[in-house]
């Protein structure tokens, strides 16, 4: 491999290497001891010195160096693992380069030359090759290939990163290489002699973490199923915990069933994933996540700059992020200062006139007659051109928006109304259909809020609340007029103040649209909802039954949901998002969170806040399994663990504590606080997202971790919290039960918030996807042992194996999937795989070579060349629904009949591999069976233990007897008859089991015995018959194929000579892996 050169000094070089060849330029040359046996010192020294001392530019035995000559200077230009490798570059200098040496009078000048011109070959190759996305491709080139080289995987096993580290065991380091793929962790070390590797898919990994072993130590620790692997670097440990985490992350979204988890387009394809696709990725996820951008949105530019904040009268520093839809920016320390524009707001973008106090200034002017400043933008000119770029086509969409409505306004009435055709009520006569009355349903989509309509009784303190309500809203009032009103807004401290103290039921709603950005969406998709709600009429689904059952339990309490207006309005809202994302269709706590969004929203709004809510905010909470929700607790529990330590010590296991949270997250708090405090959640999490609900959920254990440290029980302290956010009162509603005599030790909802922002203020954005991307992967993996538990759960009644078989199969046979996703073109990539439906639990399936690799390495009997042909019979026969994939229940009980059953049901399984369908028409036919051995018109006697002698057509008419008595008893449809083609199959499948056995001769002689029967089985029921007729007619049934097999003991004791199918399983698991590598790899190879 050319490398780029390096420079040496060739009299120290020359203690490490020795010189094979020379010429007046070039030197070949070979590491010192390489290819010494025995162990000599020279060779495990140089070993462990290349290993310790140059890790990252660790040097392959054999080199070409450029040496001018009279100096001591020379470089390195070509390296190999092996000689034949260096010998191809070495011919090639000598018939390319060489000649034109002579040209040169001046010696540095042809070294010039011969360094650009390996220069230019790398360059050539770089551009060419795998490493032309990479910030340093030449670099990356050598890592590459020397991790080909270690590990010998196909070259679809994409490397990402390469970093020097310790890999420990037990107190002992061992110094080496990290290798980070789409789809392993590879490790490779060579010290003192002992070449160490290591190979862990991250299908593997359960959890990553971050430790520390010691004063200046802090070591990664890989979790498996089976082991903990620790690794440690000197530099750079953030940056390769963050590397694994994401790799971890998409390779378990890509392969597990992540539960309608989506993941990014640039990521589906894994050789597309380089380090700096992945720091790009976790830019945009950041961004997203703290602004609460749709999921949909790219980054397009990063720049840092400074806004005017006429609030502060100054500049504050931070950064720009655009995107397709948005502007937006954040200031250096998250939360003090944030703006988002979105681009349909802004009118103008435009560069100011630059002076040494405003460098570089940039005018963005909006709708509401507002104007931003930007200054100290590096590449100015590129940001507003891209922009205005943006802006164009942004206009001439709405343009073509607009004349579609006005040309459909025409057509339509003004005063629409929805029928649905599904109802509350369940008719005896209806088999569960559900269907709604039109005189239920017969309404114009609401134009105001519930809230207006229906107030829920406070007589006692409406005047109270009136003087409360006043100072609230004009100290809104105030601040709208100092930093504005809408989505673009200044986002600072004090507005978060303002709406800790609770957003008056007035603005509740609107501030609602724009905190959230759904007044944007609302305004980009005119009569969106309308056309959605004309579409869905009449539509049933499992959603919408769902929907019904869960209308009624939408804050009953509250007076708009015990009116048919309210119900309805609730059902249309749902309805609807369950026709526009089918993916998620309905889950359970939607129906609250829109039940309260439509007492402050109208209904279009709040069906835009619910596809916010659902999409945007919490974009992996609404979904089969509810992984989102999962995550944010496990993360949440770590959390506790970093803020609440002394609660930590006190309660070591919080999971039960993490448990209760889960319903806050949910639902935001509001099915477990007073309906007012819930209000007051709900306006922070509009605000802040969901890093609100976090620091809310940490002041609550906070304020009760003397209790809970307490506590003899789990149900001890979850009645503890409930108790607890029962009394959380807004200042409201202490108003209005003043004789309540425990009202003084009710906490307001505004000191909890305010508790929760001053102690957990600094749980950033940042920090929670940091530690989301690591949780994801031990939930992900926790559903995965939750469906491997299920799988097993429903093939174990079915089959005698043992439950430490199974496991392993399942895991050999998991691995046999991931293995053609990883490298090959196997059919089942997890977009591939059949839908689960109902109660299955089959995840992963087999295509045919898939099948086929695995029955080789589990079979019980090897067929030697004819394993192939039986192992493609078998797949026909399990595969009944003929769709080219079988699933892990089929693929086991096969083993189990070669395992486990009897002799009869092995024979049968044989019998059923040679008739139809498993045996097609057009397999390959064999000559007559002529063999002497084989005549059937030789008398066959068999010696009884008494010493006479019975024939055989007497013993099989017996057995024949008794075989028809035991198939009364288990009643079994019959099998077909087998012609003699099929049967000269089963010949040749009999024949290829005994070859290698150390009784083939005796085996032979038996099969011979019991075909020659067989033939005058099939040859008696052609008495009287000659001609074409006669052999189109041959045919045995199974049962007397049995019956003869059962005739020669020693046929009978090979097929039920036990074989321990663990044997075969650690076999496999050991030869699993390099074989499919290797036989991928010359498959493609093959296919270029």
């Amino acid at each position: 491999m050319w490398i780029t050169p390096e420079e040496v000094v060739l009299k120290n070089a020359l203690k490490l290497w020795v010189t094979d060849k020379s010429n007046g330029y070039f030197l070949l040359q070979h590491r010192r001891g390489h290819g010494d046996t025995g162990g000599k010192i020279t060779g495990l020294l140089v070993g462990a010195l290349d290993t310790v001392l140059d890790s990252n530019a660790r040097a392959a035995p054999f080199r070409i160096v450029l040496h001018v000559p009279e100096t001591q200077v020379s470089w390195v230009i070509a390296s190999g693992a092996t000689i034949e490798e260096v010998l191809k570059h070495w011919k090639w200098l000598d018939q390319n380069i060489l000649p034109y040496m002579a040209v040169f009078e001046n010696k540095e000048d042809a070294a010039s030359f011969v360094l650009g011109k390996v220069k230019g070959l790398i360059a050539e190759e770089v551009l060419g090759g795998p490493a032309a996305g990479e910030d340093d491709p030449a670099r990356f080139r050598e890592d590459l290939a020397r991790f080909e080289q270690r590990f010998g995987l196909p070259q679809r096993e994409k490397l990402v990163s390469h970093y020097s580290c310790c890999c420990w065991k037990g107190h002992v380091p061992r110094q080496g290489s990290l290798y980070l793929t789409t789809n392993h962790i590879a490790f490779y070390s060579f010290l003192l002699g002992k070449e160490v590797k290591l190979l862990v898919p991250w299908a593997e990994v359960t959890r990553l973490e971050r430790v520390s072993v010691g004063l200046l130590t802090d070591v990664i620790r890989v979790h498996t199923r089976r082991k903990q692997r620790e690794f440690s670097m000197f530099l750079n440990v953030d940056e390769v915990m963050k590397v694994m985490c994401q790799l971890a992350d998409i390779a378990l979204r890509r392969l597990l069933d992540s539960g309608g988890l989506t993941l990014d387009q640039s990521l589906q394809e894994s050789t597309n994933i380089t380090k700096r696709v992945l720091e790009e990725q976790a830019l945009r996820q950041y961004v997203l996540s703290l602004f609460g951008l749709p999921r949909a949105e790219r980054l397009q530019e990063v720049m840092s700059c400074s806004v005017w904040s006429p609030h502060a009268r100054c500049h504050t520093p931070g950064t720009v992020y655009t995107t397709d839809g948005y502007l937006c920016f954040s200031s250096r320390e998250e939360g003090q200062c944030t703006l988002i524009i979105p681009l349909a707001e802004i009118l103008s973008i435009e560069k100011a006139e630059s002076t040494s106090v405003l460098p570089n200034p940039v005018i963005v002017s909006v709708r509401c007659k507002r104007a931003f400043q930007l200054i100290e933008l590096l590449h100015r000119d590129e940001l507003v051109e891209n922009i205005r770029g943006r802006l164009r086509a942004l206009h001439w969409e709405q343009n073509i928006i607009r004349g579609h409505d006005q040309r459909k306004k025409s057509t339509i009435s003004a005063t629409p109304y929805y029928t649905f055709c599904y109802d509350t009520v369940q008719s005896d006569d209806e088999d569960s259909s559900i269907i709604i009355s039109d005189k239920a349903l017969r309404h114009t989509v609401l134009t105001d809020a519930l809230i207006s309509t229906f107030h829920p009784s406070q007589a006692d303190s409406t005047h109270m609340i009136s003087n409360t309500e006043q100072v609230r809203e004009r100290l809104w009032e105030d601040h709208f007029t100092e930093f504005g009103r809408g989505v673009h807004m200044f986002r600072t401290d004090k507005i978060r103040k303002l709406v800790a103290l609770g957003i008056p039921e007035s603005l509740r709603g609107e501030l609602w649209l724009h905190f959230s950005d759904a007044s944007s969406s609302l305004a980009a998709h005119p009569n969106y909802y309308a056309d959605l709600l004309e579409k869905c009429r009449g539509e049933t689904s499992i959603a919408t039954e769902e929907i019904e059952r869960d209308l009624h339990r939408s804050l009953p309490e509250h007076p708009a949901f015990q009116n048919e207006t309210g119900i309805s309005a609730l059902r249309r809202v749902l309805t609807a998002y369950a026709y526009r994302n089918p993916t998620i269709g309905y889950c359970q706590s939607m129906n609250i969170l829109a039940s309260v969004m439509l007492l402050y929203t109208k209904e279009e709004e709040a069906f835009w806040l619910l596809v916010t809510v659902c999409e945007r905010m919490l974009p992996d909470y609404f979904n089969r399994r509810v992984i989102g929700a999962q995550v944010d607790q496990s993360v949440f529990e770590e959390l506790v663990r970093e803020r609440l330590q002394e609660l930590a010590e006190h309660v070591p296991d919080l999971s039960p504590l993490a448990s209760a949270s889960l319903t806050w997250f949910l639902t935001l708090f509001v099915s477990v606080l007073p309906f007012r405090s819930a209000l007051c959640v709900l306006d922070c999490f509009f605000y802040s997202g969901i890093r609100s609900i976090f620091q809310i959920g940490l002041a609550v254990l906070d304020t009760n971790a003397a209790e809970l440290s307490t506590c003899t029980d789990d149900g001890h302290a979850l009645m503890i919290l409930t108790s607890f956010l029962e009394q959380v009162k807004h200042e409201e509603e202490s108003h209005d039960c003043p004789e309540d005599a425990g009202a003084a030790q009710h906490l307001h909802i505004t000191t909890l918030i305010t508790d929760a922002y001053e102690k957990f203020g600094s749980v950033t954005v940042k920090h929670l996807e940091m530690l989301r991307s690591r949780h994801r992967v031990q939930v992900l993996q926790a559903h995965e042992d939750t469906t491997k538990d299920n799988a097993l759960r429903l093939v174990t009644p079915d089959v005698s194996l043992s439950q430490e078989n199974l496991s392993e199969l399942y895991d050999l046979f998991k691995t046999e999937h991931f293995i053609s996703l990883y490298w090959g073109d196997g059919v089942c990539s997890s977009a591939g795989v059949p839908p689960v439906t109902g109660g299955c639990a089959e995840r992963y399936f087999l295509d045919r070579a898939q099948f086929k690799s695995l029955y080789e390495l589990l079979a019980p009997w090897i067929c030697g060349t004819h394993t192939d042909t039986v192992a493609q019979r078998t797949f026909t026969l399990l595969d009944q629904d003929q769709d080219n994939l079988i699933n892990f229940s089929q693929f086991v009980q096969m083993l189990d009949v070669l395992y486990c059953e009897e002799l009869n049901e092995k024979i049968r399984l044989l019998y059923r591999l040679h008739i139809p369908p498993a045996l097609s028409e057009n397999a390959e036919d064999s000559p007559p069976l002529k063999s002497p051995v084989l005549s059937s018109s030789r008398p066959l006697y068999v010696n009884r233990p008494n010493g006479e002698s019975q024939s055989y057509e007497e013993q099989l008419r017996q057995m024949l007897q008794d075989l028809s008595k035991g198939k009364e008893k288990n009643e079994e449809k019959p099998l077909p008859h087998m012609n003699q083609r099929e049967f000269i199959q089963f010949c040749k499948t009999l024949y290829s089991l005994f070859q290698g056995e150390p009784s083939e001769a005796e085996l032979f002689q038996a099969i011979g015995m019991v075909t020659s029967l067989v033939l005058q089985i099939g040859e008696a029921r052609l008495r009287g018959r000659s001609g074409a007729a006669a052999e189109s007619d041959w045919a045995v049934s199974f049962e007397q194929i049995l019956a003869s097999l059962l005739t020669e003991q020693v046929l009978v004791n090979f097929l039920e000579r036990p074989v321990h199918l663990s044997h075969k399983i650690t076999a496999a698991k050991a030869r699993q892996y390099q074989e499919r590598a290797g036989l991928l790899m010359i498959q493609h190879a093959a296919g270029r």
